[in-house]
């Protein structure tokens, strides 16, 4: 296994995320998913937007919202780009 922390062709990028979750969190969960933005979107969802240094940090973050209890709706990656 490569010791980069980044996918080939990336050249140092993070790969910036969006996870939509069922239910809308507050504001002061935003330290807890460590710098990640967090917005309550109008059809009762929140967004989280943020980058990851590399899949085991994004299966960190996902671990944590397990250990939340909410529900997962979905996790896309955003390319540079991208809106």
């Amino acid at each position: 296994m490569s010791e980069g922390r980044t996918m080939p062709g990336r050249h140092g990028q993070l790969d910036r995320y969006e996870i939509r979750l069922q239910g809308q969190l507050d504001e002061c969960w935003t330290d807890w998913f460590e710098g990640f933005t967090l917005t309550s979107e109008s059809d009762g969802t929140t967004t989280l937007t943020g980058s990851v240094l590399d899949q085991a940090a994004l299966h960190g973050l996902l671990r944590r919202v397990s250990n939340l209890g909410v529900t997962l709706v979905s996790v896309n990656v955003v390319r540079s780009g991208q809106p």
